[in-house]
């Protein structure tokens, strides 16, 4: 950081990222070298054959340029290794080691293609010669490919808008020509982001919610990196340094105080309720999700146990399910499920953007109609996921703000019409008109389940909604507040998801760029501890993860990005405001409802099996869910299949321990 300039453009590669992949080539020319060298000294008395002089010529030529080679690749890594991330001086000369590297590659790319040729000649000589001299041509182009390859990674399409002017002559700009500027500039961010999304999405059809999702992520993205001069590297160092700046806390933490007095019973027997509730109907929404979950859970014998009931003939029984061409999920929502087909009111495998797959089930055992609502599982998903900005609910509630997620909103009203519309709740009640309405969901599911329990509790006043992993930026604040009353969040450790919104990655990326504006230490080395520190732990390194009181100041400005100098020094740029932090578009939201917290108790090895480890549930206070933190398993416990071993456990654990008072204690925050 900041992204190296080449060639009068900014490209997404810091000076001091050039360690590990010239370390690699400098590993690969050396044995190259030795190689050549090898086949030249130990053959060269058989190249007196026809041809035989060309080829010797080409192997002297070839170790020749690859020595030149060698030295320039071990000064650049040299060179990346000075200096620290926000402290790029001591590799000024990194640019002009660049360019010296990039010129060799046309000798480069001229000798290999005349050993192509030459050996197309069919050159008559020694076979092993012949052989090692086809070996060298192809080793040739592999890394003249990967280094064209490298090079369409790193450009930047935003990084030929350089400022014009010096920064430190603002007077060249009003602040109308800085603000058309700066409007010019963000939309040729969002453009570029958008050509970025829809070229990962090009198998998602297009339709108009399509277009609008384009539109959403690609404003989200632009606008989220466009106050900073962060490349990949910079971010995953920061991530290393954040998961042991966590880690250092929490072990110079001091002792919680013992707690003198134990929660009440109603609140105690609530909490063992609940739990056993969201354990019950955990299963129903890894149903949702079809059979990529259920063979995901059991790999060896998942095909076996669906396969009979995968491309068999429809009959009447299977009129309720839509979407499924070969019956196999609905073959593993039986097996998940556990239920019969007749408990089946309707299934929807139907998904495009903010259109998300459902099943409505009769549970008998609970005496309630579920409604099950998939999580995030394609690319349609993921694009609702990232519409991220806030629309207003019309619910008919007197509430101040009725304000939540966009793309999970805009997926509750889908489900809404067809549950309404299409009879689809009025058929599942005309079977069991006494039963409970109770909406489940995991991920994307969770917050879709609870706008949708939101959004029908008028016409059905007992229903009830069970979010599993649900996304932090869903609800406004009067919102959660209201939902408190019928909604249970469940919330298993480091969950990611859970903590996830808008407002918490602003607050992630300032982090990070606290941590490593003031770390002291190269980022070679900071990657290299993080991975150690990652896979097997030990201690964390004491690295100063703090910017000093002098040093706060540096933080004031935010890093260039698509804001260029130029702008960032222009009349019209105000520093203080953060792109993300508008109100209207992007305002704090929270999660549904009372939250449970699966909290890990000990530990269970940086990637431990659920199984292994032991968890207390316990009542929370979605204040504990305001920061993302960062570890092994932050992405693991969002995985359904992990939540429901930990439900098993805990059920367990309060099963052996019911005589035991004091257990798995509540806390209600």
């Amino acid at each position: 950081m900041p992204g190296m300039v080449l060639f009068g453009r900014r490209w997404s590669l810091a000076s001091d990222d050039l360690v590990f992949p010239g370390s690699f080539e400098l590993f690969l020319r050396v044995l190259w070298w030795i190689a050549s060298l090898t086949l030249y000294l130990t053959h060269r008395r058989r190249l007196d054959c026809p041809g035989g002089v060309l080829l010797s010529t080409y192997l002297i030529v070839l170790l020749v340029l690859l020595a030149v080679i060698i030295c320039t690749v071990l000064a650049i890594v040299c060179v990346s290794m000075r200096g620290t991330i926000c402290n790029p001086g001591p590799r000024k000369s990194m640019s002009k080691l660049l360019y010296i590297r990039l010129a060799l590659f046309l000798p480069e790319m001229v000798w290999a293609s005349l050993g192509a040729a030459w050996v197309a000649k069919g050159i008559q000589c020694d076979r092993t010669v012949v052989i090692g001299i086809i070996a060298t041509v192809i080793v040739s182009w592999i890394v003249i490919a990967a280094t064209m390859v490298t090079i369409i990674f790193v450009f930047d399409p935003l990084g030929g808008k350089m400022a014009p002017y010096p920064p430190c002559i603002p007077e060249h700009l009003d602040s109308n020509s800085s603000n058309r500027l700066l409007t010019g500039l963000k939309t040729a961010a969002k453009s570029v982001w958008e050509t970025r999304v829809q070229f990962c999405c090009c198998c998602v059809g297009q339709d108009d919610n399509t277009s609008v999702a384009f539109s959403s992520t690609a404003d989200l993205f632009s606008t989220y990196f466009s106050d900073t001069d962060l490349v990949p590297s910079d971010i995953a160092a920061g991530f290393t340094l954040l998961h042991q700046q966590q880690d250092n806390i929490s072990h110079s933490r001091e002792p919680p105080e013992v707690v003198t007095h134990t929660p009440g019973q109603p609140q105690e027997t609530e909490l063992d309720a609940e739990v056993e509730n969201c354990h019950h109907y955990m299963p129903f929404a890894a149903a949702a999700y079809g059979w990529p979950l259920y063979i995901y859970r059991n790999p060896f014998t998942g095909l076996c146990r669906i396969g009979g009931d995968c491309c068999r003939a429809r009959d009447i029984e299977y009129d309720a399910v839509e979407g499924d061409q070969h019956n196999c999920h609905f073959a593993s929502i039986l097996k998940t499920t556990g239920l019969q087909y007749r408990d089946f009111i309707h299934i929807s495998f139907h998904d495009k953007v903010y259109e998300l797959p459902f099943i409505v089930v009769l549970d008998h055992r609970k005496e309630s109609v579920v409604v099950a609502v998939r999580g995030t599982m394609s690319l349609q998903d993921v694009l609702t996921d990232l519409s991220a900005e806030s629309e207003t609910l019309e619910l008919g509630i007197e509430l101040q703000d009725c304000v939540a997620h966009k793309g999970i909103a805009q997926a509750a009203r889908y489900i809404h019409r067809r549950l309404v519309n299409d009879g689809i709740l009025s058929q599942a009640f005309s079977v069991a008109p006494e039963y409970q309405l109770v909406l489940v969901g995991h991920s994307l599911g969770a917050g879709a389940a609870a706008l949708l329990a939101i959004m029908l509790r008028g016409a059905y006043p007992q229903v009830r909604a069970y979010a599993f992993s649900p996304p932090r930026g869903l609800l406004s604040k009067s919102l959660y507040e209201y939902s408190k009353d019928f909604v249970v969040s469940l919330i298993l450790g480091m969950d990611v998801i859970p903590r996830l919104s808008v407002t918490n990655m602003e607050d992630l990326k300032r982090r990070i760029l606290r941590v490593i504006a003031n770390c002291n230490k190269p980022k070679y080395k900071i990657l290299l501890h993080g991975c150690w520190y990652g896979l097997f732990g030990g201690s964390p390194d004491n690295f100063p993860t703090e910017l000093d009181e002098g040093n706060q100041g540096a933080l004031t400005q935010p890093l260039l990005g698509e804001q260029t100098l130029l702008t960032r020094y222009s009349p019209g740029y105000c520093s203080s405001d953060s792109p993300l932090d508008s109100p209207t578009k992007y305002p704090t939201l929270y999660p549904p409802g009372r939250i449970i917290h699966l909290e890990e108790e000990g530990g269970s090895g940086r990637f431990g099996c659920c199984s292994a480890a032991q968890y207390r549930a316990r009542w929370a206070h979605e204040a504990e869910f305001s920061k993302i933190l960062i570890g092994p398993k932050m992405l693991i416990d969002h995985m359904p299949d992990v939540m429901i071993r930990a439900l098993d456990r805990v059920l367990a654990d309060r099963t052996a321990c019911v005589s035991c008072p004091g257990q798995g204690g509540s806390s209600v925050l």
